[in-house]
């Protein structure tokens, strides 16, 4: 494809935002890229926090006890670490370096996601993302359940000359597919790119899309449309202005760029959001609220 070719598709930067520090769950500090500040939302994703990169000290490491969810998805994507998660519904698991969970809370549970003991009584480095994607008004109140991604099934891609590498959770890149199935059309893609590594990919016209650069930094967009650069912990919004997203690493890098690249179908729905229950009516988070109150969603048995 020609440079001309490839400034009529690919896509520009709209915007390159700071994730801002919050507090979460039990007390642990994240990076929180949506909402804040500077993006409320990006239809259908709610939500992106990023945990670490963080050394813990032995007995530091904190978790979300329990709490809730009705009418999302959470995918939990973690780099470094061990964490383990119960739910109300009898379900548990450990996760750990390069594991992925995509759980669909659909109609509701209760659900905790602590370190696992040994990492808790050890310490060590922390690092792990967690994206909540909305479910369309139609799904929002299935049963609830799991797709587990193993780092060792973890679809793998990589370009020829060997510069980018990119896991696939969801969606295809690479010539590597996902083997998880999403409620909504989704692409959610790490890259590694070393110096001097350069990616197109794909990314359908009507999704919205987003980077979020999780280690080093990298070029976004195509030159004649203003490339921009990012660094580790901002949050790159493209415009609907092509099919496809360019991410490059410079030449002279001292290190891989990192970045999640996120993309997917907007729902167009209503939304009625009231801490982790996510719906479309002020009367649907009524009911929600009640339902947690009564026991409706269970509890996790000890």
């Amino acid at each position: 494809m020609s440079q001309s070719q490839l400034n009529d598709v690919v896509r520009s930067v709209s915007k390159v935002v700071d994730s801002v520090q919050t507090t979460e769950g039990g007390g642990f500090i994240v990076n929180r890229a949506i909402p804040n500040e500077f993006l409320s939302s990006l239809d259908p994703f709610l939500l992106l926090d990023e945990m670490g990169p963080r050394n813990l000290r032995p007995g530091e490491a904190k978790g979300a006890p329990d709490h809730p969810h009705r009418g999302f998805e959470t995918v939990t994507y973690v780099i470094d670490g061990y964490f383990q998660h119960k739910d109300s519904h009898g379900n548990s698991g450990k996760l750990g370096p390069g594991d992925v969970q995509w759980m669909t809370a659909g109609s509701g549970l209760v659900h905790s996601e602590m370190p696992q003991n040994n990492f808790l009584k050890t310490g060590g480095k922390l690092h792990l993302l967690q994206l909540w994607v909305n479910l369309p008004r139609r799904d929002k109140m299935i049963k609830p359940h799991y797709q587990d991604i193993p780092a060792a099934k973890t679809p793998f891609g990589q370009t020829s000359d060997g510069l980018v590498s990119v896991k696939v959770v969801a969606g295809e890149s690479l010539g590597a597919h996902a083997i998880i199935a999403t409620r909504t059309p989704i692409t959610y893609l790490h890259f590694t790119i070393r110096p001097g590594g350069n990616v197109v990919q794909q990314v359908p016209k009507e999704f919205n899309a987003f980077a979020y650069v999780i280690g080093g930094k990298g070029f976004f967009g195509w030159k004649e449309k203003e490339e921009k650069l990012a660094n580790r912990g901002q949050m790159v919004v493209f415009a609907k202005d092509g099919d496809k997203v360019s991410v490059r690493n410079a030449m002279n890098a001292d290190s891989s760029t990192d970045v999640l690249l996120v993309a997917g179908m907007p729902l167009n729905e209503p939304l009625a959001h009231y801490g982790p229950f996510v719906m479309n009516t002020q009367k649907e988070i009524r009911d929600a609220i009640e339902d947690y109150r009564n026991g409706r969603m269970g509890s996790i048995n000890s």
